[in-house]
């Protein structure tokens, strides 16, 4: 999945065919709906430090224009993918695009006020465990996947790692065109800037934990 993360200015970088592609409306789904001003208040802001255009910006994600726009807008809700093509080109850690500044020493995250992120089928889908605060280098994840289930990752910044441990069932790592099957209670770490897939190949539910950790700190 994909962490996720800001520097002073956008960072350029060579983009596969999959990247080049713009996304449209199919490619959004209910994020929360606490969570899409948030989303919007905060693409706006970062793209406007940067100085850059919807279209550049478009350029840089692969996230058509239209679709920025009304992102930015909060009239649409846009997946996991979508947003980790936006982090990733605003140079940002995915917590940069969904936090919400937040006061208290102590804050208790309970299960039923969850914000989840989903992909456009639904199969898919992360809570993050840590609070909407500040942007943040190390993030906390637990992940869903449905029995056959697949979840496409674009390459994260460079620098970016994945920590996964599978806490019930089966599932597939594709990493950089490699594969290795994990069963309940096996970990991984990887370098995830590169393309990575994660399956369900098991027969029921699939639920991971993952830590991202970010090559530096954003301001």
């Amino acid at each position: 999945m994909k962490s996720t993360r800001e520097v002073g200015a956008a960072r350029e970088r060579p983009r596969g065919p999959a990247e080049a592609r713009t996304t449209d409306a199919r490619e959004t789904a209910p994020a929360g709906s606490d969570l899409t001003p948030v989303v919007g208040g905060n693409l706006r802001r970062l793209r406007g430090q940067r100085g850059l255009s919807l279209e550049k910006l478009a350029r840089l994600s692969g996230v058509s224009r239209a679709m920025l726009g009304q992102i930015e807008l909060g009239q649409s809700a846009p997946t996991i993918n979508v947003l980790w093509k936006i982090a990733s080109a605003l140079g940002v850690p995915f917590s940069g695009l969904i936090t919400a500044k937040a006061e208290g020493g102590l804050q208790v995250l309970r299960a039923g006020q969850a914000k989840r992120l989903t992909s456009h089928d639904g199969a898919f889908a992360s809570r993050a465990l840590f609070p909407f605060d500040s942007p943040r280098r190390v993030e906390f994840y637990e992940l869903t996947m449905r029995a056959g289930g697949v979840e496409r990752a674009d390459a994260h910044n460079p620098g970016t790692l994945e920590n996964l441990v599978v806490s019930r069932g089966e599932v597939e790592l594709e990493v950089g065109g490699r594969r290795e099957a994990l069963d309940t209670g096996d970990a991984i770490v990887f370098e995830a800037d590169v393309p990575h897939v994660y399956r369900n190949r098991g027969h029921g539910e699939a639920v991971m934990y993952l830590v991202m950790t970010y090559a530096d700190t954003v301001g």
